[in-house]
């Protein structure tokens, strides 16, 4: 019988491989999206990346790092970056860190080449962008102006965000008592999250973080955890389970890293899909099919890459 980890890991790889025409911007499936309609092929790109197996392994992302591989060697892919200029040069510099292993590297040198100027200096930029920034940049190989990580740090959502004050009656250490009040707001949560993937490479490398830094940041994750359990919060649930892992807990092994996995397969439609980033945000029944995929597609996604790096033999490479 499958673990519940397994369970997610199946069902939300199977339906992200029923729908990769709907991941594919020149798909007749494809409906132009809140970031353009480029985000969803760069979101798989990073699960393909991240979920990398060795050639003799048996891959369920065949069929979407076929798709990645065409898309990243197609020319009019880059240029679907400037449907949202805001994102642009966020997009190139993805596009290029997240290219796949033996493809021709003219497109993604001449994407770089199109960042906006001073997009690769600190100047005017939080921690939080700054760190983000420089991961990818150093995935690309590309010379950048941001500080080492050991000077970020200090100012950083892992180390420099600060829950609310615990509700009367609730549990610290890992009760499963909810909180009333959200520990953080959502964008704090999420800074939180990409913070610990960007440092600790999405479980590949040590998140640099010294034991203070890394009690205090397990100790947001648990109090997150418990409020999206309470709450059935699918998305965020799935991202901080992601960064306990990361930032080297063991989240089966904890109360609130169990219950959100919990949470998720209690979530799971039986075609594998989870259908929304939260319960209140969920597709509704009448949503058509490219409806549902824009709903469900991104925590789906999410769901996957938590489950499979989490079910990873080792933590770092």
């Amino acid at each position: 019988m499958p673990t519940p980890l397994e369970q997610l890991s199946a069902g939300a790889l199977d339906w992200l491989g029923r729908n990769l025409d709907h991941f594919d911007p020149f798909s007749e499936s494809t409906r132009p999206a809140t970031h353009g309609k480029a985000k969803a092929a760069l979101e798989l790109g990073l699960l393909c990346h991240r979920a990398a197996r060795p050639n003799d392994a048996p891959d369920p992302l065949s069929g979407a790092t076929a798709l990645v591989r065409k898309l990243w060697q197609d020319p009019d892919f880059p240029e679907l970056f400037d449907d949202i200029p805001a994102y642009a040069s966020t997009y190139r510099l993805i596009y290029a860190a997240l290219a796949p292993d033996g493809i021709d590297g003219t497109q993604c040198r001449a994407a770089l080449a199109l960042l906006d100027p001073g997009f690769l200096s600190p100047r005017g930029k939080s921690p939080y962008r700054r760190i983000e920034i420089r991961h990818y940049a150093d995935k690309a190989g590309v010379r950048h102006g941001m500080e080492p990580y050991a000077r970020l740090l200090p100012q950083s959502p892992v180390v420099a965000l600060r829950a609310a004050g615990q509700p009367e009656g609730s549990k610290d250490s890992d009760g499963l008592a909810p909180y009333a009040v959200e520990p953080l707001t959502t964008p704090q949560a999420y800074a939180l999250t990409h913070t610990a993937f960007y440092l600790g490479d999405f479980g590949r490398t040590d998140p640099r973080l010294d034991a203070g830094a890394l009690d205090h940041a397990q100790g947001l994750i648990r109090r997150m955890l418990l409020h999206c359990v309470a709450h059935d919060r699918w998305d965020l649930a799935a991202e901080l389970v992601l960064a306990q892992f990361v930032l080297g807990g063991d989240p089966l092994r904890t109360p609130s890293g169990a219950a959100a996995v919990e949470c998720l397969v209690r979530a799971q439609r039986p075609d594998g899909a989870i259908p929304g980033r939260s319960a209140a945000l969920k597709a509704p029944p009448s949503a058509t099919a490219a409806e549902f995929f824009r709903k469900a597609y991104h925590t789906t996604l999410v769901t996957a890459l938590m489950a499979t790096v989490v079910s990873s033999p080792g933590r770092l490479s």
